[in-house]
């Protein structure tokens, strides 16, 4: 019998119709990615990643919470080719929809299951996912501990999704995929009366921002081609229930094609909001002529005042490690747009993505402009956490061993808390729960009292899917198809 301490509890979120988990230490491996390679560790991390403030991710690895080849990593370390990076970061999953992912066929003989998967589950562990992801779902509430996910639908999209169990079944159904002989359909409801004719966008698509999973039609982009028609027009609503058929695989595609045409899915968070695209909601696309300008960001009127989390001060602070003269980030001046993109952006998209970011920061309560890691009492250690052996692909002698942290001592020498022996686990376990929420005196932020992450309301549930179903897939295996979402239904009424 075994008790892992890092595995999260779930909890009631303060709106119904969400599935939440309480907050975890989280350690995971990985090894340098080629575009790291040559960049200090704290401009790869703050531009990788943005839940956070410049001054938590500094804050973060001085503390020693990061490691290379099993040696700390300080902000100013050099990524080299072959090193293995070690991290352990206290995780809060953003919450996910109650409605629970239904098996519509399993079968046995042939090793493979047909899911209907719900809006806001990303498949794969990413980000801030790691439980509420599909893979960890099927393994953790329906027991199937080996899956092979090969169509991937987007976080916020919904329906069928076809996964081997074995991985001949998934190399050859992969391959029906690739070369295009698997026939799609999905549904979507866009804003505006669509044609009932057949419409064909064959625009190509670029991903232009990794960190915003941001997609535009470019003519340096991957050849795309969706085929459409309006099934049903609703006035009340001015939305259009519409028949998607894709003869490509491209990310985003059928959003960022139906946002070309001028009809995008009415509810997307990206490709249909004004605040980003202005008026037009970037029918026809953006601008590609190449822009240098940039911008460094700034916090919304009410929250500047002298020390912004969102830049690193120089000399010394009382609030965490000594901070010391140096260069700007990319980060802090806006040069982090584009860092990403295969092509040169031009000041339209800089904007979109500008504007997105903005927006993202809004909904999240503007939470890495109010960050309080300064109430840090000390390091950021976690005192619990067991490393596990790395994943089999990365179980190479590259990087040398890996760093033993279950021991009473810590990175500096400094005495911590031992890992639990398991007697020491069973004891504690039933009494054990979620630290509660601390606040800040001065600006009544309420924040983690481990990590320090500025908390924000839970969001509706409404709010974690968008109108775009995969319906039907037909493949050697068979053809399979789910239920109509109901938002697609005849005289549904959105709550907005």
């Amino acid at each position: 019998m075994s008790v892992n301490l890092q595995t999260p509890q779930p909890t009631h979120g303060s709106v119904p119709g969400i599935r939440k988990l309480t907050p975890y230490w989280h350690p995971y491996t990985t090894m340098a990615k080629e575009r790291w390679l040559g960049r200090e560790i704290l401009e790869v991390v703050s531009t990788e990643f943005r839940d956070r403030s410049m001054e938590y991710y500094r804050y973060a690895l001085e503390s020693g919470v990061t490691s290379i080849n099993g040696r700390p990593a300080k902000p100013d370390t050099i990524i080299r080719n072959g090193d293995r990076i070690e991290n352990v970061v206290h995780r809060h999953e953003p919450p996910i929809t109650s409605t629970p992912v239904k098996i519509i066929l399993h079968d046995k003989e042939r090793g493979f299951l047909v899911i209907n998967k719900p809006g806001s589950i990303p498949v794969h562990a990413t980000g801030r996912y790691y439980h509420h992801s599909l893979v960890q779902i099927l393994r953790n509430d329906f027991g199937f501990d080996k899956v092979y996910t090969i169509n991937r639908l987007d976080r916020l999209t919904s329906g069928l999704m076809i996964v081997p169990l074995n991985a001949d079944l998934a190399r050859s159904l992969s391959a029906e995929f690739v070369n295009g002989s698997v026939h799609k359909e999905y549904i979507a409801r866009c804003k505006g009366e669509f044609p009932v004719d057949e419409v064909v966008c064959e625009e190509p698509l670029l991903t232009v921002d990794r960190q915003m999973g941001l997609n535009i039609v470019h003519p340096e982009g991957k050849p795309a081609k969706t085929i459409f028609n309006g099934i049903r027009y609703d006035s009340n609503t001015h939305t259009t229930v519409v028949r998607c058929r894709p003869f490509t695989g491209r990310s985003h595609q059928i959003r960022v094609h139906l946002q070309y045409l001028g009809y995008p899915i009415a509810n997307d968070p990206i490709y249909s909001e004004e605040r980003i695209w202005g008026p037009n909601l970037g029918k026809g696309g953006v601008d590609v002529i190449p822009s240098a300008e940039r911008a460094a960001p700034a916090p919304p009127p009410h929250l500047r005042n002298e020390y912004s989390p969102e830049s690193l001060r120089t000399g010394t602070d009382d609030g965490g490690p000594n901070n010391h003269e140096r260069k700007l980030l990319p980060r802090e001046t806006g040069h982090d747009i584009g860092m990403g993109s295969p092509v040169p952006l031009s000041a339209d998209a800089v904007q979109v993505i500008t504007r997105l970011r903005s927006m993202k920061d809004e909904d999240e309560d503007w939470s890495r402009w109010r960050d309080v890691v300064f109430r840090a009492k000390g390091a950021l250690t976690p005192k619990t956490v067991r490393i596990p052996p790395l994943s089999p692909q990365n179980r190479r002698k590259r990087g040398g061993a890996a760093e033993n942290t279950t021991s009473g001592i810590d990175r500096e020498g400094e005495e911590v808390a031992a890992q639990l022996s398991l007697d020491e686990a069973l004891v504690r376990l039933p009494t054990m729960e979620a630290s509660e929420p601390a606040v800040d005196p001065d600006t009544g932020t309420l924040y983690c009292p481990e990590c320090y992450l500025p908390l924000h309301p839970d969001p509706r549930p409404e709010s974690l899917y968008i109108f775009l179903h995969a319906f039907k897939y037909t493949t050697s295996l068979g053809s399979f198809e789910t239920e109509m979402p109901e938002w697609a239904s005849e005289g549904w009424k959105w709550t907005r």
